[in-house]
Formats: C-alpha cells, sequence, structure tokens
C-alpha cells in the first residue's frame, strides 16, 4: 500500500521502446517524437516512477512536455507522495547527496525514523500545509504542482495528516501495530515466525526476480518493520507517514494503525537492479551487496542527476558489502516525541526546477470515471501505469481513455508470495482483458517463458483486431525475427540464454520420446550405435558443433552424459583442428533414432552379454551403475561422481569400429594392470591407433 513492488521506470524511454522511435538530434527523428505526453499512474502508491522519469530526463534529446497524473485511493498515500516528491527535489544547499539519500530511504521504508528524519518530516509537512492552503506559497516552492483536481474533502485529508505528523503527546504505536499485523497473518506459526519469513524469502521470492533481497534484512524488516540499516543509525522514532484513515477526535486522531505491506517489503521499487553488474554478485546464493545498498546506489544516481543533470559516477566506497555480513542488531526503542519544536530547522526553500514538467495530484474518485469512459477523459493519455492491486477498476470503457498511439503498463503480482497459479491465473486474465480491448503486447509474451514484473501492451491507431495484434504461437523457440521486437526490453545475453534453453528442452523431449515405448530401457547399448555411426557420412566442422573427442590430451574438456544433454560452454576448446579425430553428436544421434528397440527377451540376453564384459551401454540413470558394471578393465567404463567421460567412451567405441564383431573378444590384462587405477594406465591398455578418415 505504501511502496509499489515493481522497479521505477523511465516512462518517457518507455514510450519510446514500445513504438521503436528515434531519439536522435537528426530532422526526421524529431519529427517522430512527440511534442507532450499524458501519463497517467494509477496506484503507483509512491513517486518512483516519478523520480526515475525525471531524473532521466536529460540524457533525451527530445524532451516533450510532461503532465503526469497521480491517483491513489488514500489521502494520506497522496500527502506521503508529496512529502517524498519535494524531499527529492530538495535544493542541493539542504542536505549532502548521502544524507538526502539516506532519509528518502528512512522515510521510504521504515517503520521507526531516526531523530533528525522525524524532525524533517514535522518541518516538511508544515511547509506543505502552507503550501495546500495558500496557492501563492504553491507557486513559488512547487510550481509544478497542481491540486486543482482535489476536492475540498480530499485537501482537507491533507490537512489532517500534515497535523498528525506534528510532534505531540499522542504516540503512533506503529511496533504494537505491525506485531498485530503479523500475528494476525501467520496465528499458530507465530512462535516459528523466522522459519514462514525464510520460506517466503528463499522458495517464492529469490525464485521471481527478488534474488537481491538478503534473508537477514527480508527477516529483520518482517519482524519489526525497518528495512534499510546502517549499523552507524538508531531508529527510534514512529513513522506517522505510515498511519491511514485518519479522522480527528478532538485534539486527537483515529486512525486504522498499519495496513501496508508487511510481507514483500520496499525493496522492490528501488532495490532490485542496478546498472552497475558487480553489485549483483553472489557466491554460493549469499550477495555481496544487499538490496539496501542497491537501494542507496540507485537513489544517489537519481537524484545526482536531478540536481546537476550529468550522468553520475558512483564512488565504490560509499556501498558497503554487508550482503553476507550479520549485523548485530540492538533492541528498537521507541521515545517520546514531544523534543522537536518550533526553533528546529525550517525546510521551505524552492523545489528544484524541472522545466515543461506539471505533476497534478486527482481526486480518488476519479478512478470511477475513468472505469465508466467518462467523456472528459476520453483520448487524454499517452502512457498508462496501473498497480495490481487497481487490476478491478479496469474496464473495456477505461482504454477508452488511451490515445490512438499509447502505452499501458500492467504491474503483476509476480513479487507477491501468492502461490504461483493465482499469479498465472492473474497474468492471463489480463491478458484476455487486454487483447479484447485491442491492445497489442510489446514483446512476444508467447514466445518468452519469462516472469514478468510489469505487461507492456500497446494501442496503435486503427484498433487492430486480434487477428492482426496477436502474436503467432511459437511455444519451442524464440526465431531471430523477434529478437528485434525483444531487443528493447530484453538484452542480447537474456534472450541467447532463453534460446539456448529452449533449445535443450526440445532436444530432451525428442530423446525421451525414442524410449517412451520401452521404459525398463535404460540406456542405448554400443554395439547397435556404432553398426550405424559406420554408415555416417563425413561432415564439414562447423562452429557451432559439438564433438565426442578420443584425444588424451584433452581429458580436462571432457563434459559429461547428464539425461543426454551433450552441452559445453568451451566450444572452441575441444573442436578438432583440420582433422577429423572424432564422431559428431549429432550425426550419432540421427542414427540412434533409426535403431530398433529390442523385444523383453533380447534385452536379458544383452544384460548379459554386458555383465560378461562383452557389450558396454551408455547409462543414463545413476541407480544402475551397479548392475551394468563388469570386472574386464578392456571394456570398462569408469563410473565418476559426474557421469561417464566421454573421452572413455569414444575411445572403446573407436575401437569396436575396426575391428570385425566376431573379434570383439575383450583382452585379459595382467594383475598389475588390473590393480592399478590410474586413468593414464587405463587408457594406454584400451587405445589403439586412431581411426583414419
Amino acid at each position: 500500500m505504501f511502496w509499489g513492488l515493481s522497479s521505477a521506470l523511465d516512462l518517457y524511454e518507455e514510450y519510446l521502446k514500445a513504438f521503436k522511435l528515434k531519439d536522435e538530434p537528426d530532422a526526421e527523428a524529431a519529427e517522430q517524437q512527440p511534442k507532450a505526453l499524458n501519463i497517467l499512474i494509477c496506484g503507483g502508491a509512491d513517486p518512483r516512477h516519478v523520480i526515475k522519469t525525471l531524473a532521466k530526463r536529460y540524457t533525451h534529446v527530445g524532451k516533450p512536455k510532461l503532465k503526469i497524473y497521480l491517483l491513489d485511493a488514500c489521502v494520506e498515500i497522496i500527502a506521503r507522495n508529496m512529502l517524498l516528491l519535494g524531499l527529492a527535489l530538495e535544493p542541493a544547499e539542504s542536505f549532502s547527496l548521502v544524507c538526502k539519500t539516506h532519509l528518502f530511504m528512512d522515510i521510504y521504508g521504515n517503520s521507526l525514523l531516526r531523530p533528525s528524519s522525524h524532525h524533517y518530516v514535522a518541518a516538511k509537512a508544515r511547509t506543505l500545509l502552507n503550501m495546500i492552503c495558500d496557492e501563492e506559497q504553491l507557486q513559488r516552492l512547487a510550481p509544478m504542482l497542481n491540486i486543482e483536481a482535489l476536492k475540498y474533502k480530499e485537501r482537507d485529508g491533507l490537512e489532517m495528516a500534515f497535523s498528525y505528523w506534528q510532534p505531540q503527546q499522542q504516540v503512533y504505536d506503529i511496533q504494537r501495530y505491525w506485531e498485530q499485523r503479523v500475528r494476525a497473518l501467520l496465528g499458530p506459526r507465530y512462535d516459528h515466525r523466522e522459519g514462514a519469513f525464510d520460506w517466503d524469502l528463499s522458495m517464492t521470492l529469490k525464485s521471481r526476480e527478488a534474488q537481491q533481497i538478503c534473508s537477514q534484512e527480508y527477516r529483520y524488516w518482517r519482524e519489526s518493520g525497518v528495512a534499510f540499516v546502517f549499523p552507524e543509525y538508531e531508529h527510534c522514532k514512529p513513522n506517522k507517514t505510515l498511519a491511514a484513515g485518519l479522522v480527528r477526535n478532538g485534539r486527537n486522531f483515529l486512525h486504522r494503525g498499519y495496513v501496508g505491506d508487511i510481507q514483500t517489503g520496499p525493496f522492490c521499487g528501488f532495490g532490485l537492479r542496478s546498472s552497475e553488474e558487480r553489485l549483483h554478485n553472489s557466491v554460493h546464493g549469499d550477495n555481496d551487496y544487499r538490496a539496501t545498498d542497491i537501494t542507496e546506489r540507485n537513489l544517489l544516481e537519481f537524484f545526482h542527476e536531478l540536481q546537476t543533470q550529468t550522468v553520475y559516477e558512483h564512488d565504490k566506497d560509499i556501498s558497503r558489502r554487508y550482503g553476507s555480513t550479520k549485523l548485530l542488531m540492538t533492541p528498537l526503542l521507541t521515545h517520546n516525541e514531544c523534543d522537536a519544536n518550533e526553533s528546529q530547522l525550517r525546510y521551505d526553500k524552492p523545489w528544484l526546477p524541472v522545466p515543461d514538467v506539471e505533476v497534478h495530484f486527482i481526486s480518488p474518485m476519479e478512478i470511477r470515471e475513468l472505469q465508466s469512459g467518462a467523456p472528459r477523459w476520453q483520448n487524454h493519455f499517452d502512457v498508462a501505469f496501473f498497480a495490481y492491486n487497481y487490476y478491478t477498476f479496469l474496464s473495456k470503457e477505461f482504454f477508452g481513455a488511451l490515445r490512438e498511439q499509447s502505452l499501458f503498463v500492467l504491474e503483476t503480482k509476480l513479487l507477491t508470495v501468492e502461490r504461483s497459479e493465482h499469479i498465472k491465473k492473474f497474468e492471463a486474465t489480463a491478458k484476455e482483458l487486454l487483447k479484447s480491448a485491442g491492445l497489442r503486447p510489446c514483446i512476444n509474451y508467447q514466445a518468452i517463458n519469462a516472469k514478468n514484473m510489469q505487461l507492456r501492451y500497446k494501442k496503435t491507431p486503427g484498433g487492430a483486431g486480434d487477428d492482426v495484434d496477436e502474436f503467432p504461437e511459437e511455444p519451442e523457440e524464440v526465431k531471430e525475427k523477434d529478437i528485434d521486437e525483444m531487443g528493447d526490453y530484453e538484452t542480447r545475453k537474456q534472450i541467447e540464454e532463453i534460446q539456448d534453453k529452449q533449445t535443450m528442452q526440445s532436444n530432451e523431449k525428442e530423446m525421451l520420446e525414442i524410449n517412451q515405448d520401452e521404459p525398463q530401457r535404460k540406456g542405448l547399448i554400443i554395439e547397435e550405435i556404432i553398426d550405424k555411426i559406420q554408415e555416417v557420412p563425413r561432415k564439414e566442422m562447423k562452429g557451432t558443433t559439438i564433438e565426442l573427442t578420443k584425444d588424451n590430451l584433452m581429458i580436462g574438456n571432457a563434459k559429461k552424459i547428464d539425461q543426454i544433454k551433450y552441452k559445453t560452454e568451451k566450444l572452441e576448446e575441444i573442436q578438432d583442428g583440420t582433422q577429423r579425430q572424432a564422431l559428431i553428436i549429432e550425426e550419432i544421434t540421427d542414427k540412434i533414432k533409426e535403431i530398433p528397440k529390442k523385444v523383453a527377451n533380447e534385452k536379458e540376453a544383452a544384460i548379459q552379454e554386458i555383465k560378461k564384459g562383452q557389450q558396454i551401454e551408455l547409462i543414463i540413470d545413476d541407480s544402475l551403475k551397479e548392475e551394468y558394471e563388469t570386472e574386464k578393465l578392456d571394456v570398462q567404463y569408469r563410473v565418476k561422481e559426474e557421469g561417464l567421460l566421454i573421452r572413455e567412451i569414444t575411445n572403446e567405441a573407436a575401437k569396436l569400429t575396426v575391428q570385425d564383431k566376431d573379434e570383439q573378444e575383450p583382452k585379459e590384462l595382467d594383475s598389475s594392470q588390473q590393480s592399478d587405477g590410474s586413468e593414464m594406465e587405463f587408457h594406454d591398455a584400451l587405445s589403439e591407433e586412431p581411426l583414419d578418415d
């Protein structure tokens, strides 16, 4: 409720990507760029999209006039958004960059504040109260803000929130409210809550694009509500910006306690991804840096760009590697609030100027008007962002508020701890609604089986129909023509990984179908393979071909056979040079498909021959290692812990290809060779002259 569950977006950049508009200074690109954009953020819960859009504005050649409309259902969230946006645009003389960043993190995601943060909230609330009550003050301090669309009832709610944030005798007991929520959620599991917290993080969130969140910071937040912790700070003041449902009761206030998120955390908006890859280093699942450190680095970048309009260069000494460090957490204490007075600092300086940008706060009642397709909102917005918890307000009539060329971004439930079935059902239902409304996806969601934090759909001129908009179904592979469409939203490396994974899955499925008629058969007999190998024509080597090498010098590069996965990451190190010295796997597997299945009695005879050492079988089931072992070294393959070494198999296969079938009787080795288990003597006993082409 008080923070979003998706990463911050530069909405103007997303618009350019969706329609592939060039952001260049030449005349042709300038004609394509829009002159003005109206952006709707419905249920954003925080100003993360606004902050990033304004911070990255200087990077674009075209700078259209932006009108950003913020719609939230709770007046207290509107007041909180004003406070956080005012802090982000605080002039440089008020705070240093690091101080401003830590202050923002404190107010944004901690249930308890530092005393200095508490004093800032109280002082800034008085300034905001003057701004909403005095139009001249509003124009002097923050001319970019527009509250004309707010009704008087909502302005009274803002006045109530800013007044409640002042120091007073009535204490906002956030620790008690937090514990009540956690007890109600966990029920009888409360006494074992640390296990429940670890399960939600390790088994749910980390598999849903939240790998950067560390166990210690997540468990501490679930226990206390304090998300962003630094060793030098003490958190002791209640964060009153998290209060909701305020009502005056004489000189005091009634409220609904704490009704926000207690399962995911405030780490998603700024703390999951960064432009510096080194911050995402992880060893055995332990991150070098916490989501707190990623949040700090991203906010430093945004605030620097807002102040200077220049590229930010991060000082590595600022980010501390606490990802795998267990910090000593002292007990949290709540102090009396009556220690702030009118003589404390005032924060009433004009906000940083952002030319040609307006931020409109609109009434929560407008959500009903948009849902019903009110005429005054028709054909009004170029970009719309919808939070997942506002999905119930979406309707076909709502999309009438989007212009002919517009972008729609829907936040999904990916970063919640709901069951996977619920998340998939939510996405499927949303896609059906967007499709029926005439929108088309910006990327091919059918071809890429990825986890989506947001769904991006666009509305194009002419209201395209289903046959025109829908991507063709390609469940098994990603074609090259789709890469250009996806490249705007996914890195090239991610696309290649997806293609490799889908190709591997396709190969595994194809190979498993070979043996599905006879599930008791656990391997392929080499005698059958090599009979077909002799018929394989020689082919020229290709750059992407993986070979089974029988060169003893390349033992370090031999890869294991593991569930029919013939894959290696070091292609250049095991490929043959000018001469062909091995058999290409794809040729072998093509011939394997032609081998007829053996009936049950033939299989039993084959097993007896294997046990006698007359045949060798490629085992793909580790449970059958003992059954197919033989004591004769000249035909024995060694079963290592990691699987069968390709080099050992191909040595024997090469030997059998040059021998007559009647002359495949194994040679007896002396006792010294049998007792010595070294790999080199083993292969010396088996190796013969290499097979010539």
